[in-house]
């Protein structure tokens, strides 16, 4: 990441490509609930931090029957990560799939942050590209007083 903010992912892209197109299908949700078993569970069985924190989907909006962020996110639930949903929500309804970065950057999500007080969260994400959403995201956590600790994110669509 450009600020240092941490991004860690369990999948590349190109491995599970074809499993992510799903997710504005019916089977999506099945799709995604198996691979949310099968790395963020597994995440946040393992995890360990000295106080609870938060976990919050990106821009959870339901837009095909069911949020396929907030399937990730709530797969976190565990003794010390608390999954909470619709509280970082877009403003701006621009896609990015197939975008560049010049047009991502040009055109901002303009988040709003509905979650009132100060609080340790890990951000939720399906797939990271140019990581501007989970910047974006970051930033606007910690301009109204959250610490984003990282990102979680299922697969990695970088190019390296």
């Amino acid at each position: 990441m450009p600020d240092g903010f941490k991004v860690h992912s369990f999948y590349k892209y190109s491995e599970i490509s074809f499993l992510l197109k799903t997710k504005h299908k019916f089977i999506g949700n099945r799709v995604y609930k198996i691979l949310a078993q099968r790395s963020f569970a597994k995440f946040a069985k393992d995890f360990k931090y000295e106080e609870k924190i938060y976990s919050l989907s990106i821009d959870d909006d339901i837009e095909t029957g069911y949020s396929h962020t907030a399937i990730l996110n709530k797969s976190l639930r565990s003794k010390i990560i608390r999954p909470l949903y619709a509280k970082i929500i877009a403003t701006n309804r621009v896609k990015y799939s197939g975008k560049s970065l010049e047009y991502r950057l040009s055109h901002p999500r303009g988040f709003k942050i509905v979650l009132q007080g100060r609080f340790n969260v890990i951000l939720v994400d399906d797939i990271v590209t140019t990581s501007t959403t989970i910047l974006e995201a970051k930033n606007r956590l910690v301009k109204v007083g959250h610490n984003p600790l990282f990102a979680l994110c299922l697969a990695d669509a970088k190019e390296y």
